[in-house]
Parts: C-alpha cells; structure tokens; sequence
C-alpha cells in the first residue's frame, strides 16, 4: 500500500489515544531531518487508557507492525508508509499513524 514514510517524529496513538514510540529508528534513511522507521521495528506504547483486567484487556504496552513497503526497502528490510498496519498487545487493537511528514511516499 503507498503511503508517506513514517519517521521518529511521526504521531502514532494506540486506539484508547496512548503515544506510541519505536523502539529504534533507521539512520540509514531520513526524511525532513529524522531518521524512518523499519517495519520490523516493535513500538512502545505510554499512557494508554484501556483499563486492565478484570474490566478490560488493557493496557496496550507493545506493537508489532504486519504490513510495511513492498517496493522500497532499507538493509533488505520494509519501511512504515502511513497505510502500514500493526497489532498491539495484549490487546489485540490497531496502531493510528495520525500524522507524519508529507513529502516522502513510497509503495
């Protein structure tokens, strides 16, 4: 799926709006000054607001992404492009890239 590439200053929120962060960034390519972000790349999650057992499955404290570029790789790996997909957990609920830079897009 095309998309802008995300990059480590990119706005990504798990679903109850808690900030999501990789873990680490991919120097070897950049956009508006920031270093992209590898699909393999887990996310950290802070300050999600699903509550934990017994009332939910919350909170959500990792993600891993499942869909990535198809076309354009770093070191053999995909980058993150704004359409990417990824599963948090323990809760099983999606990633939202809200916002990333506009001038770099990929497929």
């Amino acid at each position: 799926m095309p998309g802008f590439l995300v990059h480590v200053g990119a706005q990504v929120l798990c679903s109850h709006v808690g900030q999501a962060t990789p873990t680490v960034p991919n120097p070897r390519v950049t956009v508006s000054g920031q270093p992209t972000v590898l699909m393999t790349t887990p996310y950290l999650v802070a300050g999600c607001t699903l509550p934990p057992p017994p009332a939910a499955n919350g909170p959500c404290v990792t993600a891993q992404w499942l869909i990535g570029t198809t076309r354009v790789t770093s070191n053999g790996q995909p980058l993150l492009v704004q359409s990417s997909q990824a599963i948090c957990a323990p809760t099983g609920t999606p990633l939202l890239i809200i916002a990333t830079q506009p001038r770099v897009s990929a497929i």
